[in-house]
């Protein structure tokens, strides 16, 4: 999830999909490199916002357009996320919001037929929610969130498997066939998985500790996702916090599953914060945002590396000095679009950019 300025990602973008990571240190003005002469994956970066936090840039089937979460003041002057359509042949681009503007809302993306699901928390209130004060800990609220399904077709808005609590981080299969999100409607935060096709619901994981920010590879059958696992003291720690609709995400590995086994593999190892993966095309390969090699230094700076799924390879592919996440290929793979700090004109803004990806 991914929170910043407004509080939001300041302490990590507060989505489950978004959670951005503390923020680092206010030390220049000075804009940073749009593109850095050692990112050798990345050519012809555009830079695709211009101010406040953007993140969670997600394509459509057809790589034309993409959804994702603003609170840029010159888009969005309600003060908490809402969710935008970009389309990327626009020049200028122009920002369509397809939120309602009221509550909170985070984790957008696209269904095969066009839809868009997201998560929000206007049906409860709609009023802009604020984070807890929570002294000394690092902590992520759990937001009464809903699912909803706008079509942009018709404009229209509707509830998806309504339930209590929290139901976020929602993503659709390439096939569009399945969906996948993390529920608390289980007890613990889980994933859960909607087949289209049958209109049935199965949980997917069970053990305890966070499961979130679930993507589908290629074939729509395994999924990449983070989850932490708590083990001796920390166990009553997170039920404690849970019961409080908290979450502290110091720890998060990623882990891969394919959705009939429903066997998990531990794919990193890593110290820190290791979360929002995203599979190449390949099918092999997994982009991932981490602070392993900055916790030496606070662990204040997140980049995106590169791993295979059977833990081997890890190397970094991104080097922005505070934030780089979200990574997400487009349907062809040429294309890859992420948020960073990068270029921005004050500190900490969290913009959304596009390159080329070059294997």
């Amino acid at each position: 999830m991914v929170l910043r300025r407004p509080l939001l990602y300041s302490l990590w973008l507060i989505t489950a999909c978004a959670q951005k990571p503390p923020a680092a240190s206010e030390n220049s003005a000075k804009p940073r490199p749009l593109h850095y002469p050692q990112e050798k994956h990345l050519r012809n970066v555009r830079q695709l916002t211009f101010g406040g936090n953007n993140a969670e840039g997600y394509f459509d089937p057809t790589g034309r357009y993409i959804v994702f979460q603003s609170d840029w003041e010159a888009i969005n002057p309600q003060g908490c996320d809402q969710i935008f359509l970009l389309d990327l042949l626009d020049n200028p681009p122009k920002y369509r919001r397809i939120s309602t503007g009221k509550g909170r809302t985070t984790c957008s993306y696209f269904l095969k037929d066009g839809r868009i699901i997201y998560a929000s928390t206007h049906g409860v209130s709609d009023s802009c929610p604020r984070p807890p004060a929570y002294k000394g800990r690092y902590v992520w609220p759990l937001y009464e969130y809903d699912l909803y399904l706008y079509d942009p077709r018709t404009d229209s808005l509707r509830a998806f498997l309504p339930a209590r609590g929290y139901d976020a981080e929602a993503t659709v299969s390439p096939d569009g066939r399945y969906l996948v999100f993390t529920s608390l409607r289980g007890g613990d935060l889980d994933l859960w998985l909607y087949d289209f096709e049958t209109q049935t619901l199965r949980q997917l994981t069970s053990e305890l500790g966070y499961d979130g920010g679930a993507f589908f590879g290629p074939d729509s059958k395994t999924i990449v996702w983070r989850a932490s696992r708590p083990q001796g003291e920390a166990i009553q720690s997170y039920k404690a916090l849970l019961a409080q609709n908290l979450v502290e995400p110091t720890n998060l590995q990623i882990f891969v599953m394919h959705i009939d086994s429903m066997v998990p593999h531990q794919v990193t190892h890593l110290p820190g914060a290791n979360w929002a993966p995203y599979f190449h095309p390949n099918g092999r390969t997994i982009l991932f945002s981490t602070n392993h090699h900055s916790l030496d230094k606070g662990g204040r700076v997140f980049n995106i590396f590169a791993i295979e799924r059977d833990g081997t390879g890890l190397r970094q592919i991104t080097f922005d000095s505070e934030f780089d996440a979200f990574p997400m290929f487009s349907p062809d793979g040429k294309k890859l679009i992420w948020a960073s700090n990068r270029a921005g004109q004050k500190p900490r803004e969290t913009n959304l950019f596009i390159a080329d990806w070059v294997e």
